[in-house]
């Protein structure tokens, strides 16, 4: 699902991109202008609770509110991130770049000189920011938003958390009806240009042609598998389900594929509840707003302790929950689900807590692996109801995944919650070259979950610049009708 996204306010190209893939059918509801909430302690002890506000200069302002003298931190953090965000681009740049001027580009050591974004992506976010104040609440808001792509602040490249921040500048979006909306309308359309939907059809591996070549896929129909022939494929199943699960053993041993892999670690696992709730919104008390609760303001250190445990005492140790109301967000919700709530909460997990039971088969893992689970839900839950005391005894379902959970029904090798690791190696020019659209299988692509990884993916498929291309017919449309 989508707990919220960003840069979808009217005029922007990421909405008018979205309009098009939709035909104008999806809605977004707006989330309010404190879109997150960071929580540093207990919320009803003697935690703070500090509000990000939506707005390019909003942000920060209420930032310098909430920590006033230090304007002049607050202030450098923002000069850094746009800088950062200035030099996105090289994302693009490196990616489509024939290979061979990648290279020389990169062996010239001249991008750190020329790209901001380059040369902060070899900083990670914790030494930035402690080089910013020495306040210790403030190093813990502004570093709050790596759980969104999952990596230690300590770990983290300050470029990658840039990416996010920006993102977020503006606000917070949530799709009108839920996240399946968005594949709701999206079928149409891929359907009228002639181009078809299958579900309940995964895909066993992708078909290659005596020459080698990407030729199509092998999806199973019920007990049968059926060969599904074509000239491309785009696979989104993330680089290690693509080269290690779908690709016969010949493929895989390809250098270029195994120089990808090498480049690589999966990211980090994920274990989520959720819960369904007899009450309204307004009877629960439940907000739109997303919470980031930490148990401290050390976000780094308390991290570092959870994922050094034992999983016996991991329950014990949890170093943040993000909470969030899908119900809340959605403005539609109480009209088809009245009297009605739902809560998502996420955080962290080592797929090797659980990796124990990992071929046992699904609601049959045995009483161990669903007590371990329990102690995580209830461990959780205790701090949720802090948070929202009248969600108490409201309660009509309650489910908690494990990253098994995550593996079994999202394909996520090792449980995790982002596909590879966003980490500072990642982010570093060569590995953003490498790791590109076009891949060593001739007519085999691959392309992800954000929107200029799929622009970039299709514009090397096309060999033209579809970043381009989108932007003059926004301004050709808009030029018609102002309302576009």
């Amino acid at each position: 699902g989508i707990h919220y996204v960003g840069q979808m306010q009217e005029g922007s190209l990421m909405r008018f991109l979205v309009d098009q893939l939709t035909d104008g059918q999806l809605e977004w509801a707006p989330l309010p202008a404190t879109y997150d909430a960071v929580v540093l302690g207990d919320p009803q002890g003697s935690g703070k609770t500090f509000h990000i506000h939506s707005g390019k200069r909003e942000y920060f302002q209420r930032l310098k509110e909430q920590f006033p003298g230090e304007a002049a931190a607050i202030d450098e953090f923002q000069r850094l991130v746009k800088s950062a965000g200035r030099g996105v681009v090289l994302l693009g740049i490196l990616k489509m770049l024939p290979r061979f001027l990648a290279r020389l580009l990169i062996c010239s050591r001249l991008l750190p000189r020329l790209c901001s974004f380059s040369q902060l992506a070899s900083r990670s976010l914790k030494e930035v920011v402690d080089g910013l104040t020495p306040n210790p609440e403030l190093r813990a808001v502004l570093c709050y938003l790596f759980p969104t792509y999952g990596v230690l602040p300590s770990k983290a490249s300050f470029s990658m958390h840039s990416i996010l921040v920006n993102h977020f500048l503006h606000g917070a979006w949530y799709p009108k009806g839920g996240a399946g909306e968005i594949a709701f309308h999206t079928i149409p359309v891929i359907r009228s240009a002639g181009g078809n939907v299958f579900g309940k059809a995964p895909v066993q591996r992708i078909l290659l042609d005596a020459q080698g070549r990407a030729c199509g896929v092998s999806v199973r129909k019920g007990q049968d598998s059926v060969d599904i022939f074509a000239p491309v494929v785009i696979s989104d199943a993330g680089i290690f389900n693509t080269y290690e699960r779908l690709l016969p053993a010949e493929a895989r041993a390809l250098p270029e594929i195994q120089s990808q892999l090498h480049m690589l670690t999966p990211g980090q696992g994920g274990f989520t509840v959720f819960v369904g709730l007899s009450g309204s919104r307004e009877e629960l008390g439940l907000e739109p707003t997303n919470y980031f609760m930490f148990p401290g303001n050390d976000l780094d250190g308390i991290m570092q302790r959870y994922l050094a445990s034992s999983r016996e005492e991991a329950a014990n140790n949890i170093p943040l929950l993000f909470v969030t109301s899908p119900s809340a967000k959605d403005p539609t919700w109480e009209m088809r689900h009245p009297g009605k709530s739902t809560l998502a909460i996420v955080t962290f997990a080592r797929y090797e807590w659980f990796e124990e039971w990992k071929d046992r088969q699904v609601h049959k893992r045995g009483d161990d692996y669903e007590d371990l689970k329990k102690t995580f839900v209830d461990a959780i839950m205790q701090t949720v109801y802090k948070l929202y005391p009248r969600i108490e005894g409201r309660i009509e379902y309650l489910s908690g995944g494990s990253p098994l959970t995550n593996q079994h029904y999202i394909a996520s090798p090792h449980g995790e919650l982002y596909g590879a690791d966003h980490g500072m190696p990642r982010l570093q020019a060569e590995a953003i070259a490498t790791v590109r659209a076009d891949t060593a299988v001739p007519n085999l692509y691959l392309t992800g979950d954000r929107a200029t990884r799929a622009i970039i993916c299709a514009s090397t498929i096309l060999k033209r610049n579809l970043y381009a291309d989108v932007a003059r017919l926004k301004m050709r449309l808009q030029a018609t009708d102002p309302k576009k």
